[in-house]
């Protein structure tokens, strides 16, 4: 076939025309060829074999050239003629697509034939390796490895890059960047002095340092981080009652802070709770993957809904870590990318084991969760704690008196007459039904390790030499390698045992009854007398963590041994998941009297008859403690007071929050391909896995979310590092070397700068994944630190910036704003961490869209505004409702929160405007810097002009700008003067107290200055 001579046409006008590369450069086939392709011809010859037509694959080089591409011969190519013919009919694409190719990217695709037809893997699936830094002509320029690359690219577009901006922009920029805040007048006046010194370089890297040191740091880079974790104070649809997940953020802001390193941070946030012994900051963390939106709506459908979250999950993860849309094969493959239906279900399986319902989130927070004390509620207990300690400190020491009133008893009749002799056990078969490892110890005891359900039990098997057995002893040893370092695994050290089952030859032929059971100490709700009854509540032992403990179950007969094979299972079934043993020993004995009979007893009777050698240390003491209560009445206060504090402590125990965290099941459930998407149309099993286009799993066996986070943050993933340092240099340049920081696929743009991209990838991996070090970096290299003056050559040649020939500006995000205003006007509150706040917001939005009355118990039905110093408190603290988010913040292109955000939108309207003019937050902070403008800014007009200038704008204002302020003060002040009551009613907005000693006339004038240098660009925008 020949081409036609409107091709040769085309051919020899646009040969070689495609932007952002020379001429006579060869076509590359990712940059040039894949996204012409990938939007208009993938669709019907892309990936998705359901939806291919003709049988022609365009994505692979076999397909294509099995049938409509000859290399090198694009007359010859029936790919190059459908794409140039005049027949409307044979055209491609098709004029009914909706899609038409330019005579530029024609050129394009008929080059690339002749060239030989090329095809590579995506750009972002190869292999991330270190390029070579490039040479470029101004050496002198460039201060990072950064620079080299923007400048190598720069030159080769015939640009170059701008001066440095001035240290006031500098400061201002970084201050912003860093910590989401504006500088002080002091942190300003010191930079300047440092600056202006011999070494401006060493004054900037120190700045750079101290900031990001600054507690700051770590809300500013956490802010990001909620949007991509679609964090929110509701749970999102229909009644949108509230959730609490106060600590969640409060670990990412720690987290920054302590720089963690990022694929810890990543491992904790997936599969924090599976991690072994895992800490309670571990099992917080895995909340990441329960912020999605939760349902409770009368008439849904449980299974819906819960394959709703597990979609979510899989989506949100594959966006923030891998920057894959891969939601598009939640119902076929995908029609881009290479990722198959079933690759999704298998990311899928490894969301599906989470203890959830369908519907949820009634009342609070939705299972499965942990109950954590916050950080004030911990620093009380802490403080009454070591208050304990120091008055049990007072109560030890010899006591005579105790030591012969033991004796005394040892030596009764009583006591002769109720000897008991526990034979420890060695243990066979053991194992746990919920996965976990029993490590056996020196001591015969038994330590848990590994995996941490919610719901477990222990079975084994002994055989013993006693010539029978009547009772058995189960001791819950405390564990320094648990929290609290109690015997239990749960977050405050304690368990439930909700049964013991004995039977013999493993159940095979009878099940022993228990008569009675005893314990040296019980939880009030929770007696060990559970174990012998019908009650399925169990024994527990808080709030007595931290010590050994007891219990002993009487058989109903005795066992004849030995010869006799006996089973015993040990249940946690408790609603408080992970409440099992973490260390525990078994006995036995023969004894005719190894329960203590007459009643239940006291804790000292149980002490005294327990013998002597058997003893934990917390009896000792306890038995030595009650001794002393019995002789002197200074001991009896010490007591008492010691009973104080534990009350005290298990009040805020009683009423610490609870927070969302992920837990796997006992039994993982079956995961199913879904046909067409739809929860309730199963199709084929699938097991966990990942997606056969990136490099394998590597684990041989069933994989679990462990597994997933891990495989990640791998060296050879070719994904994880890429995204995260693009999403990095968006947070800067306000856009990343990928626009699409969503999507990575061949649907998202080609990077403007793929060898400093990879550059920067591979240094974030060999640096250990060390997040301040990227930062620091970046911030430090003279592309960060240009102008942002812009030319009308660089608007024609550049108008995005994405060469980077200058800095770009960028207005504020809507919570910086707000901070900034806060923060000079002196009302910002400080406090980091914490509940989330209410802030001024007009009167009736969320009562408009409630579905319950006020009074029907549901939370964040109606709004009540904060008071006092949470007024003040950062904007990032804000109570997000998904259903009515802050309308302040959303007009200000804040996202709803609804679903993963990776990349703000950024919108300018007349709404925003009329926001920054007319909120009270921003009304209240125009007042409260007019005093601060009149109490600390000077004593004549310019001095104070310009003290309430540099408080918003860092810099001094020239004169014209003086002048005009001045004018526009003395305005203002002849309005105020004869309209008090306007001025009244102006300094009347906002809670904060306004200072009687100044003239309201005087104080509304200067408002209105104040607000007017609150809303220039320059002070709006990071220049």
């Amino acid at each position: 076939m020949k081409l036609t001579n409107l091709f040769v046409v085309v051919f020899t006008l646009f040969v070689g025309s495609v932007p952002t590369r020379a001429a006579d450069s060869k076509v590359d086939f990712n940059r040039d060829v894949r996204p012409i392709l990938s939007e208009n011809c993938f669709q019907c010859h892309g990936p998705d074999a359901a939806k291919r037509l003709a049988k022609l694959r365009l994505d692979t080089r076999e397909g294509a050239i099995a049938s409509v591409i000859v290399p090198g011969q694009p007359d010859k190519s029936e790919f190059v003629e459908r794409l140039t013919t005049k027949k409307a009919d044979d055209r491609m694409p098709p004029e009914a697509s909706g899609k038409s190719l330019t005579p530029a990217q024609i050129a394009t695709l008929t080059r690339w034939v002749a060239e030989g037809a090329e095809f590579k893997g995506h750009w972002a699936f190869l292999a991330l390796k270190r390029p070579e830094l490039p040479k470029i002509a101004d050496e002198k320029w460039a201060r990072t490895p950064i620079d080299r690359f923007v400048s190598s690219r720069l030159e080769k577009e015939g640009m170059k890059p701008s001066s440095e901006a001035d240290p006031i922009t500098l400061i201002r920029r970084l201050t912003f960047d860093l910590t989401g805040l504006p500088p002080t007048l002091d942190e300003v006046d010191r930079f300047l002095k440092e600056y202006s010194s011999a070494k401006p370089q060493a004054a900037y890297e120190s700045l750079v340092d101290r900031l990001l040191a600054s507690p700051r740091y770590g809300e500013r880079m956490a802010l990001d981080w909620l949007d991509a974790a679609r964090f929110a104070d509701t749970h999102g649809y229909h009644i949108d009652s509230g959730r609490n997940m106060t600590r969640w953020r409060e670990y990412v802001i720690d987290s920054f802070n302590k720089n963690k390193r990022f694929d810890d941070f990543t491992v904790e946030q997936i599969a924090g709770d599976l991690l072994p012994n895992a800490t309670i900051e571990q099992r917080i963390a895995s909340g990441f993957n329960r912020n999605h939106m939760i349902n409770f709506e009368g008439g849904a459908i449980p299974e819906e809904y819960q394959t709703a979250y597990i979609v979510d999950r899989v989506n949100t993860t594959a966006t923030v870590w891998m920057g894959l849309s891969v939601g598009c094969a939640q119902c076929h493959d995908h029609k881009f990318d290479p990722i198959t239906m079933k690759d999704y279900y298998q990311l899928y399986a490894f969301f599906n084991n989470v203890p959830e319902r369908g519907l949820d989130g009634n009342r609070g927070n939705a299972t499965p969760f942990l109950k954590i004390p916050t950080k004030e509620q911990e620093r009380k207990i802490k403080e009454f704690r070591d208050a304990i300690a120091l008055l049990e400190a007072k109560l030890k020491g010899p006591l005579p008196e105790t030591d012969a009133a033991q004796a005394d008893w040892e030596k009764s009749p009583s006591r002769n007459g109720n000897k008991t002799v526990w034979k420890v056990l060695s243990l066979a078969k053991l194992r746990s039904k919920g996965g976990a490892t029993l490590k056996a110890l020196d001591d015969k005891s038994y330590l848990a390790e590994g995996l941490n359900p919610a719901a477990e039990s222990y079975t084994f098997t002994f055989a013993s030499d006693l010539p029978k057995i009547t009772a058995i002893r189960v001791e819950a040893l405390a564990d320094a390698s648990f929290p609290e370092k109690g015997p239990g695994r749960s977050a405050n050290g304690n368990f439930v045992m909700t049964g013991v089952r004995v039977t013999l030859d493993e159940g095979k032929t009878k099940t022993v009854g228990i008569k009675a059971a005893s314990a040296d100490f019980s939880q009030k709700e929770y007696p060990v007398a559970n174990l012998a009854g019908k009650s399925g509540a169990g024994w527990g032992i808080h709030p007595e963590v931290g010590k050994d403990h007891w219990a002993v179950v009487e058989l109903a007969e005795p066992i004849a041994t030995p010869g006799t094979e006996v089973t015993v299972q040990l249940q946690f079934n408790s609603p408080f998941g992970q409440h099992q043993f973490g260390r525990f020993r078994v006995s036995a004995t023969d004894s005719t009297t190894p329960h203590v009979q007459g009643g239940t007893p006291s804790k000292i009777e149980v002490i005294l008859k327990t013998p002597a050698d058997m003893r934990s240390d917390a009896q000792k003491t306890e038995l030595r403690n009650y001794y002393r209560t019995s002789i002197s009445p200074e001991i009896r206060k010490l007591t008492a007071e010691i009973a104080s504090y534990q009350k005290q402590i298990a009040d805020i125990e009683k009423n610490t929050p609870d927070a969302m965290v992920m837990e796997e099941m006992p039994k993982p459930r079956d995961t199913f391909m879904l046909v067409r998407g739809q929860y309730d149309k199963k199709g084929e099993k699938i097991t966990a896995g990942t997606p056969a286009s990136l490099p394998g799993i590597g684990n041989k066996g069933p994989v679990n979310r462990l597994d997933l986070a891990k495989w990640l943050v791998r060296d050879d993933h070719p994904l994880m590092a890429r995204v995260i340092v693009n999403r990095y240099w968006q947070m800067y340049f306000g856009t990343g070397f990928v626009k699409t920081s969503d999507d990575f696929g061949t649907q998202g743009d080609f990077p403007t700068h793929p060898e400093l991209l990879d550059w920067l990838a591979a240094e974030f991996r060999d640096s250990g994944w060390d997040v301040k070090k990227m930062q620091k970096l970046i911030v430090m290299s003279a592309v960060y630190r240009q102008s942002s003056a812009v030319s009308k050559e660089m608007l024609v040649k550049d108008p995005e910036n994405r060469l980077l020939a200058r800095m770009s500006r960028l207005r504020l995000q809507a919570e910086f704003i707000r901070d900034q205003a806060l923060a000079v006007s002196g009302l910002l509150n400080s406090e980091i961490g914490g509940a989330s706040v209410s802030p001024y917001q007009p009167k009736g939005i969320w009562e408009e869209l409630a579905s319950r009355a006020d009074g029907d118990n549901w939370t964040a039905q109606k709004y009540v505004q904060s008071t006092g110093k949470d007024l003040y408190r950062r904007t990032m603290y804000t109570f997000w409702k998904r259903t009515a988010p802050p309308p302040s913040l959303t007009t200000l292109d804040a996202p709803d929160r609804e679903t993963c955000t990776v990349r703000r939108s950024r919108t300018n309207t007349p709404l925003q405007a009329l926001v920054l003019m007319n909120d009270p937050t921003y009304v209240e902070a125009s007042r409260k810097l007019a005093e601060r403008i009149l109490t600390e800014g000077g004593a004549t007009i310019d001095d104070r002009l310009t003290f309430g200038f540099r408080l918003c704008a860092a810099r001094k204002p020239n004169d014209r700008e003086i002048a005009i302020l001045k004018r526009l003060f003395e305005i203002q002040l002849q309005k105020f003067r004869k309209d008090k009551d306007a001025a009244e009613k102006l300094l009347k907005v906002g809670d904060s107290p306004r200072n009687q000693k100044l003239d309201a006339a005087y104080v509304a004038a200067w408002a209105m200055v104040g607000s007017t240098i609150l809303n220039l660009d320059e002070v709006l925008t990071k220049n």
